[in-house]
């Protein structure tokens, strides 16, 4: 595989900051590197491959010559520089929201579906984090067994909102231990020791667009539009690692035992059940590591045709930088970058 040009837009946050560790960890071929931010982080210094490099201010003639574009930045600033980018000739890989159910956008899990990045016009989309995860697990059981209806409740850490989140998270928790008020400004109420089933904004219709995303996202990923689904999304107060209690109805009744068997032989899936031992997924295992756990896989006591499971995963990982990382890597491998005359 030839070297690349890769420029990252929000290389000073969490998720950027995570593809640059993917990018080394893996031994992405790059010949040179754009680290690119807002005007509030341009002139920090960071590492790649050992090698201090300057964060730019990100404009309109960031992206000439780039091959790879790794997007972590709202959705009003990658509605901005993805088409720009992709008129330079490169693929832009888009962590945001901004262009998950564009129609002519695809939106992959490579565990899923890598035959959509073909299709790509410059853009591709990375799915929301809690969605990767369940469709790692999901698809191959859907493959054997197609999925009627899936109910989801999600338990995603600090981590997905950001490092001001993580920080705030940390200093509650030293407010409360010294008999201290929490103080909050990231979030509605403090989250140390608490709960809060809010994760973006609400709608009219009582959910929250993140639950819309799970929901939404599902479908086009798995290119099932019959599959019906809820879900309910809840912040805690972890650091690192998304969780989610899945229930899923199937079109037959399958069993957890092949469930199982199944899973085992998934790619990016690591079965970890065993509850009488207490082995089971948790956000300190996934912390850190590129898989998607599933455990307690067990019958629907109230479903004959349903299973119930516990996901896990790394949010920064498989849930953003390791996800778009892979991409990458298909579309340099089937020479899927018009900078480079890609194939039609």
């Amino acid at each position: 595989m030839p070297g690349y040009n890769v420029a990252i837009l929000g290389a000073t946050g969490m998720v950027g900051q995570e593809f640059v560790n993917v990018l080394e960890q893996r031994r992405f071929p790059m010949v040179r590197v754009s680290l690119l931010a807002s005007d509030r982080s341009a002139g920090r210094a960071m590492k790649v491959n050992g090698q201090e490099l300057e964060v730019k201010e990100a404009d309109d003639d960031s992206f000439a010559g780039i091959d790879i574009a790794l997007f972590s930045a709202g959705s009003d600033v990658s509605r901005h520089f993805s088409p720009i980018a992709a008129r330079s000739g490169a693929v832009v890989i888009d962590n945001s929201a901004a262009f998950r159910m564009d129609k002519d956008v695809p939106l992959v899990v490579p565990e899923v579906n890598p035959e959509d990045i073909k299709w790509h016009h410059g853009i591709i989309a990375n799915p929301n984090c809690a969605t990767i995860q369940m469709v790692v697990v999901l698809y191959p059981l859907h493959k054997v067994n197609r999925i009627k209806r899936i109910i989801a409740t999600t338990f995603q850490s600090v981590s997905g909102t950001g490092t001001a989140a993580v920080d705030e998270t940390i200093a509650q928790t030293k407010q409360i231990l010294a008999g201290q008020e929490a103080t909050h400004s990231v979030y509605p109420h403090r989250i140390a020791f608490n709960l809060l089933p809010e994760i973006d904004v609400f709608l009219d219709d009582g959910y929250t667009k993140e639950e819309h995303k799970i929901i939404d996202e599902t479908r086009k990923i798995m290119h099932d539009d019959s599959i019906v689904a809820s879900a309910t999304c809840v912040r805690v107060p972890v650091l690192k690692g998304h969780s989610e209690a899945v229930t899923v109805e199937f079109e037959r009744p399958m069993s957890p035992e092949e469930a199982r068997s199944v899973l085992a032989k998934a790619p990016g899936v690591i079965v970890m059940d065993n509850p009488k031992k207490s082995i089971y997924p948790q956000p300190v295992i996934a912390a850190n590591t590129d898989e998607t756990y599933v455990g307690r896989i067990r019958s629907d006591t109230s479903n004959p045709g349903g299973l119930v499971m516990w996901i896990v995963a790394d949010n920064l990982r498989k849930g953003a930088a390791l996800n778009a990382v892979q991409i990458a890597e298909i579309v340099a491998s089937q020479n899927l970058i018009p900078s480079r005359g890609a194939k039609k």
